[in-house]
């Protein structure tokens, strides 16, 4: 194992700096909304928009697993820094102190070992250390891989997802990738 692959893909404080923020309106009026690197309090606001996306790919693994349960082993992950889901790769939208959306990245020298930090956790959702919910192969070298891209229902429709993709791309440069790739669902 490389100490490159288990480093953390944490936004520098000058890559933040360029991501910023800007304003978006609602029905309240004009609010500020930021788009920042995600710290460890956000927790409890991630976990509900990272399982969007697991509800849309129907993970078998994790399909009878309580929400509760879900969010709280999703929280514990969150706090691993070398996780997928883990606060250093990703990025939010916060309004007013509520997280309306997340994008999660890595660079591909990450993949091989991006759930690595997750397996002591997995016996929790009754799945044992060695199971995987991912098993494909996402990324090519010179890739920043865009793994997630959620934004609350509520929140949609307000170009929150433009601007955490904006933020990406930013991110990804930084890092020196030459590409950001995503998959995506053909129903999506």
């Amino acid at each position: 194992m490389q100490k490159a692959q288990l480093e953390s893909t944490a936004f520098a404080a000058d890559e933040c700096q360029q991501i910023g923020g800007s304003f978006s309106a609602n029905k309240r009026g004009a609010i500020f909304l930021i788009i920042r690197p995600s710290k460890p309090d956000d927790a409890p606001q991630v976990a509900p928009l990272i399982d969007i996306v697991f509800t849309e790919m129907e993970i078998p693994q994790l399909m009878k697993v309580p929400k509760k349960t879900l969010y709280s082993v999703l929280e514990q992950a969150f706090l691993l820094p070398t996780y997928r889901y883990g606060y250093p790769q990703m990025l939010v939208a916060d309004q007013d102190g509520q997280i309306e959306g997340i994008a999660v990245g890595y660079l591909h020298e990450q993949e091989a070992h991006i759930d690595d930090a997750l397996k002591p956790l997995l016996p929790k959702l009754g799945l044992t250390p060695n199971s995987s919910l991912f098993s494909d192969t996402e990324t090519y070298a010179g890739e920043w891989y865009l793994d997630t891209l959620a934004v609350a229902e509520t929140a949609q429709g307000h170009g929150i997802g433009t601007k955490l993709l904006n933020a990406v791309d930013t991110v990804a440069r930084a890092r020196h990738a030459k590409v950001v790739s995503l998959n995506v669902d053909q129903q999506n």
